[in-house]
């Protein structure tokens, strides 16, 4: 799945998009997705000016869309403007390794479970084969009032 489709699939935009491409996507199951890290984003000016590093709450919110892709995949759905897929939870999070300019981040996402509309994830970001952050997620889908 190339950006175009992805940005179908999320209601993110920039400087906000996280997801670059999607390797693989089982329904039900599981995403691998990829994210580019670059040192033109937006946030490495500020984190850190002499030494970047990506902000491990957005490598989080990486794998938290690359887990929208697939909850809205696996619903048969897009994201519109009467409801807003929220994040409603995280446990477990753990950083291993800084994220620099120039990594490629893996992003695997795994459904554990849907029990009354909260679904519950685990996810694993990667670079260059190594575990650099992991994370159990959950998100919720609510209407707009």
């Amino acid at each position: 799945m190339d950006i175009h489709e992805i940005l179908n699939y999320l209601p993110h935009r920039y400087p906000f998009v996280l997801v670059d491409r999607v390797l693989s996507l089982e329904l039900n199951k599981e995403i691998v997705a990829v994210k580019n890290v670059t040192i033109n984003e937006p946030f490495f000016p500020g984190h850190f000016p002499y030494h970047p590093v990506m902000p491990g709450v957005l490598i989080v919110e990486a794998l938290a869309q690359a887990a929208a892709i697939l909850s809205f995949k696996t619903m048969g759905t897009k994201p519109n403007d009467k409801s807003v897929y929220y994040f409603a939870g995280m446990d477990n999070v753990r950083f291993k390794k800084p994220v620099s300019p120039g990594d490629q981040l893996i992003l695997k996402v795994s459904i554990d479970r849907i029990l009354r509309g909260i679904w519950r994830y685990k996810g694993e970001a990667l670079v260059d084969g190594a575990v650099v952050a992991e994370a159990e997620m959950m998100c919720i889908l609510k209407a707009i009032d």
